[in-house]
């Protein structure tokens, strides 16, 4: 039996009325939008899932849940989909294809910082009470310390300068919330995602050695898929003392890459028999950025202070959860050959 969970509603509703609140969720179908709708679907609220594929909701929510399948890339789509919304969680992205958020093509323009310009024009002054906007943004567009950003934390800092003069305007309640590295298995579809660990943890069950391209000593702040959804839901019960600011939210730990690599090797090993799979160093390939040698800052104090969130999910828990899995399915798949 799914726990009922309570949320702020008050703090949503755009009129006197005891309906539920309407939280639309952009990009539903997704890593973070999985584990998202499952989160909220504990709740007293209506939530629209929109997405281009079909999102999968769990069998016994409390909330009423619609689907609505669109391209919200096409002109027009956005605006139907958040119609009569009291909170929008915004998820839709483009990461670039198959060099992930290394791409910067017209379609990720498009997505990363079209359809938040779409999205505030369609909120911007329709109800008397701005909409709530919470707005799924990276680490990467923290400081920098003067290294060059990729392509897609370009996209990202452009969305989030709409939404913040938006929110000053005074046409959208907006918080930006900067999401450390996500991993693990999302609720309901089971998915590891496209994230380093769920690629190096297919590399290690097929026997293929985890390359680097730098000495390992480059860190990375892991973030739990299911805390990652935790801190969108808790946004929305925060809302007047987060909204026009930009949050990191991440573990608040950081560990080196040739660590956790090694972790993931020794795990598959323990799990298969076999050896661990080595973990080189080689040369980097030319479409590397300079964020691959850095390590990007993302410190979750002030949202965990304001909010009272933290991390569930410890590093090693969620890696054992993804080797498990992955080793599962590559053993399922061996067996129906």
């Amino acid at each position: 039996m799914r726990r009922h969970v309570k949320l702020g509603a008050a703090s949503l509703n755009q009129s006197e009325n005891t309906r539920k609140p309407l939280i639309v969720v952009l990009g539903a179908s997704g890593f973070l939008g999985s584990a998202v709708i499952d989160r909220l679907a504990g709740l007293q609220v209506t939530i629209r899932a929109v997405a281009r594929g079909v999102t999968p909701v769990p069998p016994e929510a409390v909330a009423d849940i619609e689907r609505c399948r669109v391209d919200l890339a096409q002109s027009g789509a956005l605006a139907g989909a958040v119609e009569g919304a009291d909170a929008v969680i915004h998820l839709a992205a483009d990461s670039g294809g198959d060099r992930s958020w290394r791409g910067a093509g017209e379609r990720s323009e498009r997505v990363n910082v079209g359809l938040m310009r779409d999205l505030v024009t369609a909120l911007g002054g329709h109800n008397a009470r701005p909409t709530a906007v919470v707005f799924a943004s990276t680490a990467q567009a923290g400081p920098s310390e003067g290294h060059p950003r990729a392509a897609y934390a370009q996209q990202k800092m452009a969305a989030e300068k709409l939404l913040r003069e938006a929110t000053s305007r005074g046409l959208v309640r907006g918080v930006v919330l900067r999401l450390s590295t996500v991993y693990g298995r999302t609720p309901l579809s089971g998915s590891p995602g496209r994230g380093v660990l769920a690629t190096m943890t297919h590399r290690a069950v097929e026997g293929a050695p985890l390359t680097m391209w730098h000495d390992g000593s480059v860190e990375r702040d892991f973030l739990h898929v299911r805390d990652a959804a935790r801190a969108f839901v808790t946004a929305l019960d925060h809302l007047p003392r987060l909204q026009g600011g930009d949050w990191a939210v991440g573990s608040g730990s950081r560990v080196r890459l040739d660590e956790v690599f090694r972790s993931l090797a020794d795990a598959v090993a323990e799990r298969t028999g076999r050896p661990p799979v080595p973990v080189l160093s080689v040369e980097p390939p030319d479409f590397a950025e300079a964020g691959d040698f850095h390590t990007p800052k993302s410190d979750p104090a002030a949202f965990s202070a304001v909010t009272g969130w933290s991390p569930s999910v410890p590093l090693h828990e969620g890696l054992e959860e993804l080797v498990a899995a992955l080793v599962a399915a590559e053993a399922s798949t061996f067996r129906e050959r």
